[in-house]
């Protein structure tokens, strides 16, 4: 069978050596006789999958040991609620940098358990830059700042052409979501306090998410919460406070094994900065027939959405990529058009395949 490219957002496509080796192992997980999945998560084997899960993740992304790393069920909303929940005192206020509509929906999040602060907003632009450092306005007394490091429907990316990859906002602790753009280049870790994201784009399938959080925040009192939506009790409990989801947990480590034997995220870097530019490339050389709203200087590497001059056009150009072998490239219904999501998992070879047929499709509908 000849797999598509698929450009899903998320759900998202995932390796196609990682979905082989599940395969393999589905029935017989290393001869114990039993599929992983059906194996307890406090048994030996299951144990095995986490630790080194963990281990490699710490590789991939050079994770200090003053972090301790979670993986937790729930998707990064989930994450935005506990994210206030655990480290701002009641009525506390935080700071948030919407880009967005991931931004807005981590703010919608967090209102009923803080002062929330809108330091910065790009939305009276549609979203289509970041607003400039220095017309943000950061609380002196912020619990933390918040941002979204990749709007994956947007399409905006913090980028070093943009004034800097992380934002430089002082003492105060820095979280982000970094759920579509996690391990796609290196990244300092230590500059945050928190970094969080769903698993369904970069890391593996959906289902579990990952929090790296600095041990030191984990001490704050937060808010009178139940143990469950503690971060601090996830971590004595090793992420298996209640039955974890194994399977999941068990994708993303093959995914992580998969990077490391690939390069690490500084070869995915590269291959992210190629495929990207192969696909702006097209759209800016296209005389119109094919628009990217984005400021260039802010253009993601991860999502690249992009509208046709006749909107007419739309489905037939969804229709006949799908006969192409390229799936799943219809923008967001917040924002229509189209939306072509090349993450990690996404071959350069699926990036030319759809450029080349961008190119073939304005020769012939232009």
């Amino acid at each position: 069978m000849s797999r598509a490219y698929n450009f899903s957002a998320g759900p998202a496509t995932l390796p196609e050596a990682v979905l082989r080796q599940a395969q393999a192992e589905l029935l017989d997980w290393r001869g114990v006789g039993a599929s992983i999945v059906e194996l307890s998560h406090r048994g030996p084997e299951f144990m095995q999958v986490a630790a080194e899960a963990e281990a490699d993740l710490r590789t991939l992304m050079s994770i200090p040991d003053d972090y301790a790393v979670l993986f937790l069920q729930g998707g990064a909303t989930v994450q935005q609620a506990l994210i206030a929940l655990n480290f701002a005192a009641p009525g506390q206020r935080a700071d948030y940098i919407v880009t967005g509509h991931w931004g807005k929906t981590a703010l919608k999040q967090v209102l009923p358990y803080v002062a929330a602060n809108v330091a910065a907003n790009g939305e009276a632009g549609g979203f289509r830059d970041i607003p400039a450092r220095a017309s943000w306005q950061l609380s002196d007394d912020a619990a933390y700042v918040h941002y979204t490091a990749n709007e994956t429907i947007h399409g905006v990316e913090f980028r070093s052409a943009s004034g800097g990859d992380i934002p430089e906002v002082g003492d105060v602790p820095l979280i982000a979501d970094f759920s579509s753009s996690i391990v796609s280049e290196p990244l300092d870790v230590s500059r945050f306090g928190v970094i969080y994201g769903g698993a369904q784009k970069n890391l593996g399938p959906v289902g579990v998410s990952v929090v790296i959080a600095r041990r030191e925040l984990l001490e704050r009192a937060g808010q009178p919460r139940a143990e469950i939506f503690n971060y601090a009790a996830h971590v004595r409990g090793e992420s298996m406070l209640n039955t974890p989801p194994t399977w999941n947990w068990y994708l993303a480590g093959l995914v992580f094994k998969w990077m490391l034997a690939e390069g690490g995220v500084t070869e995915f870097a590269r291959r992210n900065a190629r495929k990207s530019k192969l696909l702006y490339d097209v759209i800016d050389g296209s005389g119109g027939f094919y628009r990217n709203e984005v400021a260039v200087a802010v253009r993601s590497r991860m999502n690249v959405p992009f509208f046709l001059r006749d909107e007419a056009l739309d489905k037939p150009f969804l229709a006949e990529a799908k006969e192409a072998g390229l799936i799943s490239l219809k923008g967001h219904r917040a924002l229509g058009g189209m939306r072509a999501s090349i993450y990690n998992a996404m071959p350069e070879e699926g990036v030319q395949a759809l450029a080349a047929f961008m190119r073939d499709f304005q020769q012939r509908h232009g």
